[in-house]
């Protein structure tokens, strides 16, 4: 039991001290892009358009290689770090974690899907009639495990360690689900030329594994050709950190940590500490005028969006689990009662890391993207707000 607490109890505080670091940058990017209406003054905005729009350009024997600007750099660069990390805890979790069997796999993963459903249904719902917007109808779909997990840590020991346990395994399963929507429905068209050799490059990390090379510099390389092949496939680039990390070994014949639990406790802090806050002081800012605000709150985007995660999200996660239960095909984890199962459920209507990023897949009109936002945030303070309220309800207090 030990092998299993004290790694989920590590990860748990990493995510809670992760969460306030993603609000914080968050509240930081609303500030610097609304500096014009709080102090009168557009240099903090214009500095945060011109750090977004940054041209940064990596040469190789003094040629240009590849020019973006520093926000690109950051959604499909560093992101495909975390989109890696992803893929490792994903790797670990379904083969030597919570849902390495069917039966402990069945609750979250019918949760997880119910809770993807729902919300985009509810999206489309609102968006039927705008054929522009439709393709956003996987925004509401996601769960910002930081926040989720830093609201419920609130808590502290009053949260069952059952009900901490559901909400990671949802989580995981939901990135899963996250990552396969954005490889089937938000790809460009594909260079064939260029998928071949990330193809390539992959089965060279193959075989590097199979023949033994144990160079970190090795795999670096050809992680980064693989990296640059896909983007260049039309593919989204982040794809390749979670096909990288589901490739990553699980365990090694001398035993010890495996390469899977090595890289998660070096690249874990970097990701929820530098590349989480830098991706939402980027991406979350959102000018909140007048002019937007009226917008927003008549268009069917941020409604959709808001919609989906405040109302989706938890009525897909807690039917579909009460329901499985009630069918038999499930059984609730013996400390979970149905009031903080339904807390929980609230709190998967938190989507924002997620969210924002499959928003800015789904849009490239500044004014659909800037009510993705608005909808993202005010749906995500208002899922929190009432998921922390029904905790408060619905766990019983610490015996002193």
């Amino acid at each position: 039991m030990r092998k299993i607490i004290d790694p989920l109890g590590q990860f748990l505080k990493t995510e809670a001290a992760g969460g306030v670091a993603l609000m914080a940058a968050a509240a930081l990017s609303f500030i610097f892009v609304n500096s014009q209406g709080l102090f009168s003054s557009p240099l903090l905005a214009d500095f945060h358009a011109g750090m977004a729009g940054l041209p940064v350009t990596v040469d190789f024997a003094g040629r240009p290689v590849l020019r973006m600007t520093l926000e690109l750099w950051v959604n499909d660069g560093l992101m495909a770090i975390f989109f890696f990390v992803v893929g490792l805890e994903i790797k670990r979790e379904v083969l030597v974690g919570h849902l390495d069997t069917a039966r402990k796999a069945a609750l979250p993963a019918l949760a997880a899907v119910g809770g993807a459903i729902v919300p985009a249904v509810i999206y489309f719902v609102f968006n039927r009639r705008a054929p522009q917007t439709l393709h956003g109808w996987a925004i509401p779909m996601a769960t910002d495990i930081a926040f989720a997990v830093g609201v419920l840590s609130l808590f502290g020991r009053r949260v069952p360690a059952a009900l901490k346990i559901f909400l990671l395994a949802l989580a995981i399963v939901d990135d899963l689900l996250a990552i396969l929507v954005i490889a089937a429905f938000y790809t460009a068209k594909m260079n064939v030329a260029a998928l071949g050799a990330a193809a390539a490059a992959f089965l060279a990390i193959h075989a590097m594994k199979a023949s033994g090379v144990r160079r970190p510099w090795a795999y670096v390389l050809a992680a980064t050709a693989a990296w640059g092949c896909v983007l260049a496939s039309g593919i989204h680039a982040t794809i390749a950190g979670v096909i990288l990390g589901l490739m990553t070994p699980i365990s090694l014949p001398e035993g010890g940590p495996s390469p899977v639990d090595r890289l998660i406790a070096v690249l874990h802090p970097w990701v929820t500490f530098l590349i989480i806050p830098v991706f939402a002081f980027l991406n979350a800012g959102v000018k909140l005028g007048v002019s937007q605000l009226a917008s927003s709150a008549s268009s069917p985007v941020a409604l959709g969006v808001a919609a989906g995660l405040v109302l989706g999200k938890p009525i897909g996660i807690f039917l579909t689990t009460v329901g499985a239960r009630g069918l038999r095909l499930v059984s609730l984890p013996e400390g979970i009662g149905r009031g903080q199962l339904l807390a929980v459920a609230f709190l998967g209507g938190i989507g924002f890391t997620m969210s924002l990023f499959i928003g800015g897949l789904s849009f490239s009109d500044p004014g659909h993207l800037a009510d993705a936002k608005a909808g993202i945030a005010a749906a995500s303070l208002t899922a929190a707000l009432l998921g922390s309220a029904l905790l408060h309800r619905f766990l019983k207090e610490t015996p002193r």
